[in-house]
């Protein structure tokens, strides 16, 4: 089954509801939000991976910034903040460069890491969503935390992708 591009859900919105259904509920039926020093704080993080003209090369990666995703199947549309193409005969062509390219999302976050499965969840939908896209296979995505300054591998595992 496909859903209508008029029923996608923002991908962004799993990562709410897992983390706090009121919170879920406020912002994307509500539509109420509140800036605050947190969330003031996450958008100076997001400024970099949010800018589409910040795309860049480095050695055998090509690193794309605000790639707007999607999938009918899912019913699910998003940005992933950051991804990155290493690339690898298991990875699909991309239009302009040469060789074959293996992706991985990687959102970044501003916290520490505590709400990592509701973040982990978000992250697998934009890895499923690009494989959608691609016709590819992910096994791991990154999740960066702009506290700690980290950078977490999640692997894509057949229970995340189930939940």
């Amino acid at each position: 089954m496909e859903y209508s591009e008029e029923d996608f859900l923002a991908i962004s919105g799993i990562q709410h509801y897992c983390f706090c259904p009121r919170q879920w509920a406020l912002i994307h039926i509500e539509q109420l939000w509140s800036e605050n020093r947190l969330t003031a704080e996450g958008e100076v993080l997001h400024e970099r991976a949010h800018d589409p003209l910040a795309d860049e090369k480095r050695g055998d990666k090509v690193i794309t910034h605000a790639m707007p995703v999607l999938s009918a199947r899912l019913g699910v549309r998003g940005v992933c903040d950051v991804v990155e193409f290493t690339q690898s005969e298991a990875g699909v062509p991309i239009v302009g460069r040469e060789g074959k390219w293996l992706p991985a999302p990687v959102e970044y976050k501003h916290g520490d890491g505590a709400a990592q499965q509701a973040d982990a969840l978000q992250l697998c939908v934009q890895a499923m969503c690009l494989e959608d896209m691609l016709c590819c296979r992910i096994e791991e995505g990154f999740l960066f935390y702009g506290q700690t300054r980290r950078r977490t591998c999640v692997p894509l595992t057949q229970e995340l992708r189930a939940q």
